[in-house]
């Protein structure tokens, strides 16, 4: 893949080895597999990475933004193919502009009983995006690196019964919290693209993502 950008070389180099908190790590045999895709590309405002929104008037996950990706069909040769599968069918991906760059560690989440594999990849030759679900996906966003790593842009979010839920983004109309926030941090530290931000700022979430429990 000679044509990756020299911007993703320490990505590259440090990913494989991001530290998953204990709370994260996969009990041996437990949960149901599933894949995300962090798929980097070179767009109008520079380096970003592909973010879906789903429908609010969805009964769970409604309102919540995320990485492209769900669970591993039987179908599926793994899950490189299940997180590409996934980003077409969610956002009109085309799989074969896609290189893929590496699979990051396995993460965990209780609360839904999935083991999550990231897999990481380039947009060599990227396509026309769109929801792909209809009633399901609502937005689907290239979302510049440069905004994700904008202090302006990072927050604390909590419950509004106080419980401290972890960073957030707020980018593209969108706030981003949960897991997928908790891997974008992660992410941008290993690229070396994080800020200093203001950790101290805290809001509460919107009243619209409070059912959100998808990775």
């Amino acid at each position: 893949m000679t044509d990756v950008p020299a911007w993703l070389d320490r990505f590259r180099r440090e990913a494989p080895r991001l530290r998953v908190p204990e709370a994260l790590r996969p009990p041996p045999g437990a949960g149901r597999a599933a894949a995300v895709l962090i798929l980097f590309g070179s767009g109008p405002s520079g380096p970003d990475v592909l973010l879906t929104e789903r429908a609010a008037t969805l009964t769970k996950h409604a309102g919540q933004p995320a990485f492209p990706g769900g669970r591993i069909d039987p179908g599926d040769d793994g899950p490189v193919a299940a997180a590409l599968r996934e980003a077409q069918e969610e956002a009109g991906v085309v799989p074969d502009g896609v290189d893929v760059l590496l699979t990051l560690p396995e993460l965990y989440l209780s609360h839904s009983e999935h083991r999550v594999t990231p897999v990481a990849a380039w947009w060599r030759e990227p396509s026309e995006i769109a929801p792909g679900h209809p009633g399901e996906v609502a937005t689907v966003a290239r979302v510049p690196i440069a905004d994700l790593t904008d202090p302006a842009n990072r927050t604390t979010v909590r419950h509004p019964a106080g419980l401290t839920l972890g960073p957030a983004f707020k980018v593209g109309g969108m706030v981003v919290w949960g897991f997928t926030a908790a891997l974008l941090d992660q992410v941008l530290e290993a690229g070396g693209w994080n800020r200093p931000w203001d950790t101290g700022q805290v809001e509460d979430l919107p009243s619209v993502a409070l059912d959100v429990t998808r990775p």
